[in-house]
């Protein structure tokens, strides 16, 4: 007899009842007069159990002719199981095939190349390992929201079109209407800033875009980033509240994800381990240690990837690396008065050789030395008239930083490329599906 419905995750707490579940069939497998299914339903997993002699002839037939993703309805007694995932299992009773599957599905239990998964990403993403890695990353989005809610940041939408932009790399362009060129964003910070002096505190988070030929693990076009700004937070405050938010990251995703870190064979302690203080490291003595390890880096140059690895090696939590060279930063970071070739910036590098996770600086609040900076990196300076106007009406101290969704996801999931950390990735050589 068909009961409630319930989700796949509800059942235990269904354990004595009969109820209906709907999903994807994920694995059949015979034994005698006992038969198998394991249904997906995008809540969790549930083994389904049917016995011949408790069934209709025509339930045991159907249940012959299932193939890999047919959506079913299966009716049954809920029981609680211990070994089984999620905790209960399903006496079956009743099975309707909602939508048939062709036996050649494409994705088999077997080794397939990455091109050929790639190819086929919006089925790929219905294998257990893809799933875990889709539900890491919700709970780190939400576990952001949370984070900067619970400290009284107003979360604000900034533009994707934009004349103005804010990094050296590649830029998406386009012909907008009789306004001449318009990008897409690289970023929101030059925004973010503008609302920062509105509400004090803010954070961004949205997609943003980088026409760099690059195809490297680290590396897509599009990605999803987290800016925020700060009114009156020098660069200091500004790694404090970074280190905070990693270390509040990785404490939900223990807290909340263990059974999708089994899934992924993420050793927990390597996450355990993410706590403050991050050691804080300037550019220049980053460059010696380098140096003392074999590295060809000489001053003045930006760190690859090479470098951060070297450079992370030895420690187990984030590291700051501070004060780089002006010239090899974005033009709004503010000069270091210590020390003028360089500037009042930090990158955050992750353990395990997974390298920059999030870049921030204390922005330029000199009016002056601010225009002079955007002349000498070839900028057309009226696009930039009301990035200006920021420090020409009440200047303020002010800091943010850009945090990589992706790159978080891969490092605390331990996933080695950032492909399989979002739904659909753009890489250079990928625009489908």
């Amino acid at each position: 007899m068909t009961g409630q419905m319930e989700y796949i995750a509800a059942l235990p707490g269904a354990a004595g009842t009969t109820v209906t579940v709907r999903g994807w069939v994920q694995h059949v497998r015979t034994q005698g007069k006992v038969a198998f299914l394991v249904l997906r339903d995008g809540t969790g997993v549930v083994q389904c159990v049917f016995v011949k002699s408790q069934v209709t002839p025509d339930v045991w037939e159907r249940f012959g002719t299932l193939t890999l993703e047919t959506a079913v309805s299966v009716s049954g007694d809920v029981r609680l199981e211990p070994r089984a995932p999620g905790g209960a299992e399903l006496g079956a009773s009743e099975l309707t095939v909602l939508g048939a599957s062709p036996v050649d599905y494409p994705i088999q239990p077997k080794e397939h190349g990455v091109d050929f998964l790639m190819d086929n990403r919006h089925l790929w993403l219905r294998a257990p390992r893809q799933v875990a890695l889709m539900r890491v990353r919700h709970e780190i989005e939400q576990a952001i929201h949370d984070f900067f809610y619970a400290r009284d940041f107003i979360h604000c939408d900034t533009p994707i079109l934009t004349a103005a932009i804010g990094e050296r790399s590649g830029l998406f362009s386009t012909e907008y209407f009789d306004e001449g060129t318009a990008y897409l964003a690289q970023t929101g910070q030059l925004y973010g800033e503008a609302l920062a002096a509105a509400l004090g505190r803010i954070y961004t988070f949205g997609p943003t875009f980088r026409a760099e030929k690059s195809k490297t693990r680290r590396h897509l076009t599009e990605f999803w980033m987290i800016e925020p700004e700060m009114a009156f937070y020098d660069v200091h405050d500004s790694m404090q509240l970074q280190e905070d938010l990693l270390v509040y990251i990785a404490q939900r995703v223990i807290e909340r994800r263990r059974p999708e870190l089994v899934v992924l064979e993420r050793d927990v302690k390597h996450l355990e381990a993410i706590v403050g203080p991050f050691p804080r490291i300037s550019y220049t003595d980053a460059v010696a240690t380098l140096q003392q390890k074999g590295s060809t880096t000489t001053w003045g140059e930006d760190l690859g990837a090479e470098d951060e690895a070297l450079l992370v090696a030895d420690y187990t939590t984030p590291i700051f690396i501070c004060n780089y060279p002006k010239e090899a930063k974005a033009f709004y970071m503010k000069e270091n008065p210590e020390d003028p070739r360089t500037v009042l910036c930090a990158d955050c590098l992750a353990p395990e050789g997974y390298g920059e996770i999030i870049g921030g600086s204390q922005r330029e609040d000199d009016h002056d030395k601010l225009l002079r900076r955007i002349h000498e990196e070839g900028l057309e300076v009226d696009a930039y008239g009301w990035y200006l106007d920021l420090r020409k009406y009440g200047t303020f101290v002010h800091s943010g930083f850009g945090l990589g969704l992706e790159r978080t996801v891969a490092w605390l999931c331990g996933t080695p490329h950032i492909r399989e950390c979002i739904p659909f990735p753009r890489l250079m050589n990928r625009l489908r599906p």
